[in-house]
């Protein structure tokens, strides 16, 4: 007759483990250090574009009045 198949992901589940204090310490460090990093760099390269554009913009009303 037909064979009860067993359910690959019981397995896995079986052979889980608590993950150390250190190791979660250690790898929740690192991800907050990483979106420190992702941070500061989106602070300081996500407006160039518009920074650029307003230095390089003429004032087209400063022109007009001053010919």
């Amino acid at each position: 007759m037909a064979r009860e198949k067993q359910n690959p992901f019981k397995e896995l589940e079986k052979s889980l483990h608590d993950v150390p204090a250190d190791m979660k310490k250690k790898v929740m460090n690192d991800i907050a250090t990483a979106k420190l990093v992702m941070d500061m760099a989106s602070l300081f390269t996500c407006n160039y574009k518009s920074t650029l554009e307003g230095i390089l913009k003429t004032n087209t009303k400063f022109n007009t009045n001053s010919n």
